[in-house]
């Protein structure tokens, strides 16, 4: 997960207050100093910081609280504002329409992440439905067309550019004529970045801007530069109007907060923030379900609208009520196999689980993780259609495993393996037998209808442990379905 320094400190800042036997005013300066440490470390602006160390105090009055008040809540959610508070810049001024040409300007310095950011962007909204199109205005960086041309074609995303024409604005020109004619719904144009900001920059993209209209500027910017990314936002914003903000770069660097911080300070709308090289790893910046994850209460919403990407609308009815059947075959588990590796990184899915702490998926696990998959799919594709829908476990003698070895070409210890994760996952999955399936099947709606019971069963133990047990569970689920604050907390709120 993204900036996983930094949550996890704040989360063992809070467990520690959580574990204490009475909330005092020490126990609450020990809370409030080591959440200061970690966000200092975490390159955030010293006022801000001191700000909300202030206001977090004056909301918790630990002498004017009555007894029968939770100060743990009142500690946490005052601590999950203050976040939000320095994190929300608002939303940006406009968002395409589906169907209706909206042309997008990428800009930036050179080795912020630009071009590709453009293909993410492009990408993301074509999972959406959109039909987008990029065009490089970038004449400055040798290969920069080449660049976008290779992510592009990957994507299957239609571009445009020329290794002749030296003019940026004449080639953004036609290539935003080009594709309004094809009828492209988004239209994205990259220009040139430069290694400072030089006035020739600003000047180049003006002139870009004015030829094209653009219906929203993007800014990308290098989350790696911390607190100075304030100036750099400010300088853009006043050369040319800003919509958005992309911080890039959110994956591995220490400054990822303070980045995030001082964008928000010029108010200037984070709408992503890119968290790896590939073309999944790219997340929508929610200020509530960002902070929910960071103090590791997840984000059912997010982690249900994930869902219901990767799982076929048509499929969803079919899969609940498998799932209520709690009958758990080796074709279930290629389908679901299949739905995970839809779903994008893995580490990126379970940040949205309460309860989820960076250190349940250590640095590299996560890769190892889907090439095992990747591994046991190859191996169900060398079985026959009995042994994919049988539910009996004895059909699986010896012959038939040495079979399947020989034809996926692995040895048997591999297979052994791989039909022992099928016996734990049939476990979990029988766990969730009688489940109520919502009336339409869909999926979104099956959040509402389990109780804590059924999602105390299926989340790993040390999660559960995290959020507070059983009775934490039933707290957090207590609060999800009665407060609209704490709904939001959790990220559950209407957007």
């Amino acid at each position: 997960m993204v900036l996983a320094q930094l949550g996890g400190s704040i989360t063992r800042a809070l467990q520690q207050m959580s574990n204490a036997t009475i909330i005092d005013e020490k126990v609450l300066n020990e809370c409030l100093n080591e959440i200061t440490r970690a966000l200092l470390q975490s390159d955030v602006q010293f006022k801000l910081v001191r700000d909300m160390q202030t206001n977090i105090k004056k909301i918790v009055n630990l002498e004017d609280l009555a007894a029968g008040h939770n100060k743990r809540n009142i500690i946490q959610k005052a601590v999950f504002n203050e976040l939000c508070r320095i994190l929300d810049a608002g939303k940006p001024g406009f968002t395409p329409k589906k169907g209706k040409p909206s042309i997008v300007m990428f800009v930036g310095l050179q080795g912020s992440g630009k071009t590709t950011t453009c293909t993410k962007y492009a990408f993301y909204h074509q999972k959406k439905g959109w039909k987008p199109a990029l065009v490089c205005a970038d004449t400055f960086r040798a290969g920069a067309f080449d660049q976008l041309k290779q992510n592009a074609t990957k994507a299957k995303i239609p571009f445009y550019g020329s290794y002749t024409e030296s003019d940026p604005v004449r080639i953004a020109v036609d290539g935003v004529e080009r594709f309004k004619k094809e009828n492209c719904d988004l239209i994205i144009v990259d220009t040139s970045g430069r290694h400072k900001q030089e006035a020739a920059l600003f000047e180049e993209m003006r002139q870009v801007s004015e030829a094209t209209k653009p219906d929203l500027v993007i800014f990308v910017m290098d989350g790696s530069i911390g607190q100075a990314a304030f100036d750099q936002a400010q300088a853009f914003k006043q050369s040319v109007a800003v919509g958005a903000v992309i911080v890039t770069k959110m994956d591995g660097h220490a400054k990822g907060g303070g980045a995030l911080s001082a964008v928000a300070a010029t108010k200037s709308p984070i709408i992503f923030i890119g968290t790896g090289e590939h073309m999944d790893e790219f997340e929508v910046f929610d200020v509530k379900p960002f902070v929910s994850r960071l103090l590791g209460m997840g984000d059912w919403s997010g982690l249900m609208d994930k869902i219901q990407e990767a799982v076929p609308m048509e499929k969803q009815p079919e899969l609940l009520q498998k799932l209520s059947e709690g009958n758990f075959t080796l074709r279930i588990m290629f389908e679901q196999f299949q739905y995970m590796l839809n779903l994008g990184p893995i580490g990126q899915v379970l940040s949205k689980f309460p309860g989820y702490v960076p250190e349940l998926m250590p640095q590299g696990h996560e890769k190892e993780t889907q090439a095992k998959v990747k591994r046991y799919m190859t191996m169900m594709d060398s079985m026959t259609n009995e042994e994919l829908d049988s539910t009996n476990p004895k059909l699986m003698n010896e012959s038939r495993i040495m079979r399947i070895a020989r034809g996926c070409g692995r040895p048997i210890r591999d297979v052994m393996e791989m039909l022992e994760e099928h016996k734990r996952m049939a476990k979990m999955w029988s766990k969730m037998k009688g489940i109520k399936i919502p009336k339409k099947g869909e999926m979104s709606a099956l959040s509402r209808n389990m109780n804590a019971q059924q999602i105390g069963k299926v989340l790993p133990p040390q999660m559960l442990k995290q959020i507070g047990g059983m009775g934490g569970l039933q707290n957090l689920m207590k609060h999800l379905g009665s407060n609209k604050d704490m709904m939001g907390m959790f990220g559950g709120a209407e957007k």
